[in-house]
């Protein structure tokens, strides 16, 4: 049997020029990934948008994400999670700059 084991918020640079992602699990109907961002957002104007549904809880730090369907936006803490349907457009307005926001991330079909 093969352990595949580790810590989610050891590894993470001091310095975040950009986000990091990093795959922890993947099988032919899912993908597990961590996603460590610090002040990181998605370029103005831009909508994110993927073929694959996902679930993402935010373990530490904070985000605001925005959706263009009814042009909300989510303030998450550290628990929260969200629920994005494949195709719905959204992006990640915010990370807090202080503090290592770090994500994980369930995509599935």
């Amino acid at each position: 049997m093969e352990k595949n084991c580790g810590n989610l918020f050891e590894g993470i640079s001091e310095q975040l020029p950009k986000e990091i992602f990093n795959k922890l699990l993947e099988t032919g109907n899912f993908r597990l990934e961590r996603i460590v961002s610090q002040g990181q957002n998605t370029l103005e104007g831009k909508w994110l948008e993927q073929q694959e549904n996902e679930w993402v809880v935010l373990l530490s730090g904070a985000a605001t994400l925005s959706f263009a369907q009814d042009a909300s936006k989510l303030n998450m803490k550290p628990g929260d999670y969200v629920h994005i349907a494949a195709h719905c457009k959204h992006r990640v307005e915010w990370t807090d700059t202080n503090t290592k926001t770090v994500w994980l991330a369930l995509h599935y079909e």
